[in-house]
């Protein structure tokens, strides 16, 4: 039985006031146990509703635990979504305060991002479209975190969690995303100088474009399309990793580019 209308917008506004105090949650699953993927995507509606509200604006959309690596260290075994707002990205190469930026227990991973030159929308989109829809693919850093403590989550935990969004950082290269094989590519990811993990393009769900597409047709379902303009962060190529205070991070997509990540001690 869904939560009613007044459950969903506390538990969002709840969520809204641990992102803006630096502060986690128990796990919505375990107060809830009805909560279903229904309910958890009306609490992101919420919690996006009260960041629209003061002023942040949607940029793209984010696709979230598409890899097998993610999936068995988050325990969660399905794709989730969500949004990307401007107050998220960071510039490429900088070097960010935790603190600052309200990061509780992040995580870095290193995504193919696609930004588009049109619109798309479900259902029925193609991997075939999704490409001739792409403006260019670059390297991205994403940095996840989570509002729930210890990161004990259910899918309906992260989903309602807007997808465990953290922070974003597009690396400068620009590639065309049909001059590539892009299940092919191979990211090389350093932290503090030291090779930390491989991965490739094929473990976002075989393909990034086949994850972008699920996506679109995903959000087809809602009634909501993707903009020309748009930033598509397709998931994560390796294991997430932690980050401290003091860590540094650079990635390398063969073909593509490379980006920079940095953290204050």
């Amino acid at each position: 039985m869904a939560l009613a209308p007044d459950r969903i917008q506390a538990l969002g506004d709840e969520l809204f006031a641990a992102l803006r105090t630096r502060t986690a949650l128990a796990p919505l699953t375990a107060r809830e146990p009805a909560l279903d993927l229904d309910d958890a995507y009306r609490i992101s509606l919420r919690l996006l509703e009260r960041r629209c509200a003061q002023g942040e604006r949607v940029v793209g959309k984010k696709i979230g635990v598409t890899s097998k690596a993610v999936q068995d260290m988050l325990g969660v075994h399905q794709p989730d979504f969500g949004f990307l707002l401007d107050a998220m990205q960071v510039a490429d190469g900088a070097t960010l305060s935790l603190a600052q930026l309200k990061l509780i227990q992040p995580r870095a991973e290193g995504e193919i991002a696609f930004v588009l030159k049109r619109d798309l929308q479900g259902p029925g989109v193609t991997e075939a479209q999704v490409l001739e829809a792409t403006d260019y693919v670059c390297p991205c850093f994403e940095i996840v975190d989570s509002r729930i403590r210890d990161w004990q989550i259910k899918i309906e935990d992260t989903v309602a969690d807007n997808a465990s969004c953290g922070v974003f950082a597009l690396g400068e290269a620009r590639a065309d995303p049909q001059a590539l094989d892009l299940a092919a590519v191979k990211m090389d990811l350093r932290k503090n100088g030291a090779h930390a993990v491989t991965g490739y393009g094929s473990a976002v769900q075989g393909h990034p474009a086949t994850a972008v597409a699920w996506l679109a047709n995903t959000l087809g379902k809602f009634g909501i399309p993707f903009l020309a303009g748009e930033i598509i962060l397709s998931g994560s190529l390796a294991p997430l990793l932690p980050i401290a205070p003091g860590d540094r991070f650079e990635m390398q997509l063969a073909g593509i580019g490379g980006a920079t990540i940095a953290f204050e001690p």
